[in-house]
């Protein structure tokens, strides 16, 4: 493995940073979007047992002990009860907003890596082609076999950066689904909260 690496030439370097980023963020977004993270099961509870106003307190005791995205934007809809019901939805929406941004975060890195590193990998083949040509050309007693044996080292970079992007594309559209999913579950939730206290005020 490391004899693949150094024949690789400096181009490999690059691509290894690049799959560290890609990692990190793909073990970070695991670990953060996680669905108890997002909607704990205690706050799914206390949505279903908050029948009325009179159970709102009970319902923000237990969001404020299990902070999460789900537990702030019930949190924000309850503080809001005074307000027509327009305009909560209204200021539930804007806050949802940002905590998809956040469900969202480190995402763009995956992406980025998605798209980099094919193209780095074709770059570091090219340059060890120009090389190994370069060289090719000089010598005067070049044979065949050497000529093979470079171009299939050149051809290193390009093997490593697909062998990056494809992991790095499958966690980039799971994560992508499973924001989107989170965030359906979301709105369900909110929405039903809004509907019940509203209709039993």
């Amino acid at each position: 493995m490391l004899n693949f690496i150094k024949d690789g030439g400096p181009f490999m370097w690059l691509l290894i940073s690049t799959s560290l980023v890609s990692l990190t963020y793909i073990i970070e977004r695991g670990w953060a979007l996680r669905w108890t993270r997002i909607v704990p099961d205690a706050v799914g509870s206390a949505v279903e047992s908050c029948r009325g106003r009179s159970d709102v307190p009970m319902l923000q005791r237990v969001c404020e002990q299990n902070p999460s995205p789900a537990s702030r934007l019930l949190l924000a809809a309850s503080n809001h009860l005074d307000w027509p019901i327009v305009e909560n939805v209204d200021a539930i929406q804007t806050r949802a907003r940002k905590e998809i941004a956040l469900m969202e975060r480190g995402l763009v890195m995956v992406e980025v890596v998605v798209g980099i590193a094919p193209l780095l990998g074709l770059v570091g083949t090219i340059h060890g082609l120009i090389t190994i040509f370069s060289d090719f050309g000089k010598a005067s007693s070049g044979s065949n076999e050497a000529l093979a044996k470079g171009i299939a080292f050149a051809l290193n970079t390009t093997l490593m950066g697909l062998l990056i992007a494809i992991p790095s594309l499958v966690a980039w559209s799971y994560f992508t689904k499973k924001v989107e999913t989170l965030t359906i579950e979301l709105e369900t939730i909110c929405d039903e909260f809004v509907r019940r206290v509203y209709r039993h005020r």
